[in-house]
């Protein structure tokens, strides 16, 4: 038998993708609101083109508040029969939707690498992943509105949990698929309907998710999809009365703007922002791994991602021997077609997210850093929005290339004394998403993790997520957790109940003086 070649796989990858991209260029991408797929009110639309080659892959509707509105209507028509469903049966549901997942889990992981550069290696997992966040929350239905048992002497008390009602999910451009199951995943087992508004930028894998729900015999209206632009649908489903709370991924500015737009009705919010994330190595860790862990956590997902470590603190003494090793792991990643298996880094999202990430390399000169690795666009296949793996050394804590999240596959290199001075350096930012720590000394290990100002914390590791933990962070980088029983924490109402003994004594007023 022949042997499978990565050219191969190439091949076989493109042509999966020709009979799905002319199936969507042909049909286009409309809303789905009460189970139906519908244009926009005004008929206005927009194109969303790959960033491999800026070929237009569909014509888009353009959501308007009106077309808000009427999710919004049908997400709470929908509520009362939704929440009130048996809870093995919405497990049920929520089971059929990982199921159709899993049965599209190629197609997704190609359409995703399309529609916004990621490299196939990362995305066929990122399908695979969304599978499993719907089976975690289905098998949670059960439990979610579970609460605690307190008594006291004259009062048995209880506490319980009820869905908040019709929430809105706004998902983020970077792997799309994955973050937007990570949310409406919980939302639905909750009991809670969903308006959902995906990037922009990254509408396709959003609107076969809608399909799959409504496939898997989701009742209409408890997922809805409105598309379009975030100034225009975003802000509408802020400010829509009838959603109860806000679920938002992106840009810490945007999360600003949200919470004030939701402020007149009171809206709950749940934000995961932004992020400068630091990665520290002692003198006494294991380099070997910690050296794998500092490549692939900032240059991995094209660098696109909250919880990347885009800092490395280097203990001094060891600062030149490990970014000599560093920057030739740099030199040799590989930048190409998303489809192609040895792909490590593809074509960032956007022409304007380009151009953001291409303008730090300019502030790092001016800063006076030094661009060891990088620092230019690349030439890739298609002509697309490739950009060369950065690396920045001789830098600072106060350099904005040490402060500023640039989101792209970009590292900056700080060295420090001592462990005093690295927690310093590393909570000189505005934000507080991740922090990750390498040393062989436990308690120094435990002492950094307690410092840091950090949601999370890794020690001796890289980014590795466990379904049931909190993921959130601290500052900038945004409110509440995420995961297991925090997320029903977001969706739901608590509602304590107090039961009476019949013992404890009632103060009687209005009643005769002696009596």
């Amino acid at each position: 038998m022949d042997k499978v070649t990565p050219k191969d796989v190439f091949a076989a990858n493109r042509d999966r993708t020709a009979p799905l991209l002319a199936r969507l260029k042909a049909d286009g991408i409309g809303h789905l609101i009460d189970g139906k797929i519908v244009p926009s009110i005004s008929g206005a639309t927009f194109e969303t083109k790959s960033p491999i080659d800026n070929a237009v892959l569909a014509t888009v509707a353009r959501g308007s508040p009106e077309d808000i509105d009427r999710a919004a209507t049908a997400a709470a028509q929908a509520f009362k029969a939704w929440r009130d469903m048996p809870a093995a049966m919405r497990k049920k549901l929520l089971h059929r939707v990982a199921d159709a997942i899993e049965d599209r889990a190629d197609d997704i992981a190609v359409l995703e690498c399309i529609d916004t550069g990621q490299a196939h290696r990362f995305m066929a997992k990122a399908a695979v992943r969304a599978a499993e966040n719907f089976r975690f929350f289905a098998d949670k239905c059960a439990e979610a509105r579970d609460g605690l048992n307190m008594p006291d002497n004259e009062h048995w008390n209880i506490s319980t949990r009820v869905p908040i009602g019709p929430v809105g999910v706004i998902t983020p451009w970077n792997t799309p698929f994955m973050l937007s199951t990570w949310k409406i995943a919980p939302a639905l087992a909750a009991g809670c309907t969903v308006v959902h508004k995906p990037a922009e930028w990254s509408p396709v894998t959003a609107d076969l998710l809608a399909k799959l729900v409504k496939q898997a015999g989701v009742p209409d209206g408890v997922l809805n999809t409105v598309h379009g632009i975030g100034e225009e649908a975003g802000k509408a489903l802020t400010e829509h009365r009838a959603i109860k709370a806000i679920a938002f991924v992106g840009e810490t500015a945007t999360g600003a703007a949200i919470m004030a737009q939701g402020a007149p009705s009171l809206k709950r919010v749940h934000f995961e922002l932004g992020g400068k994330n630091p990665v520290i190595v002692f003198d006494d860790a294991d380099l070997d791994r910690a050296l794998d862990a500092v490549v692939f956590m900032i240059y991995s997902l094209n660098g696109e991602r909250c919880t990347s470590s885009s800092r490395l603190l280097i203990q001094q003494n060891i600062a030149d021997k490990f970014i000599e090793r560093l920057t030739a792991r740099v030199r040799a990643l590989k930048v190409g077609h998303p489809l192609d298996p040895a792909t490590e880094i593809g074509p960032l999202i956007h022409q304007r997210h380009l151009e953001k990430v291409c303008a730090y390399f300019d502030v790092a000169r001016n800063d006076g850093a030094v661009i060891a690795v990088g620092g230019k666009p690349h030439d890739g296949p298609g002509g697309g929005h490739y950009v060369q793996p950065t690396l920045v050394t001789g830098a600072h804590a106060k350099m904005r290339v040490a402060q500023e999240e640039v989101f792209g596959p970009f590292l900056t290199v700080i060295p420090f004394r001592d462990e005093n001075d690295a927690i310093e350096i590393a909570n000189s930012v505005q934000y507080g998403l991740t922090g990750y720590v390498w040393t062989c000394d436990m308690g120094r290990a435990l002492r950094v993790a307690d410092a840091l100002e950090a949601g999370m914390i890794w020690l001796n590791s890289e980014n590795v997520r466990h379904l049931p933990t909190p993921f959130g962070g601290m500052k900038s980088s945004g409110i509440g957790r995420d995961g297991g029983d925090y997320s029903f924490d977001f969706y739901m109402e608590t509602k304590h109940v107090s039961l009476a003994k019949g013992t404890h004594k009632i103060q009687r007023l209005g009643l005769e003086p002696g009596i």
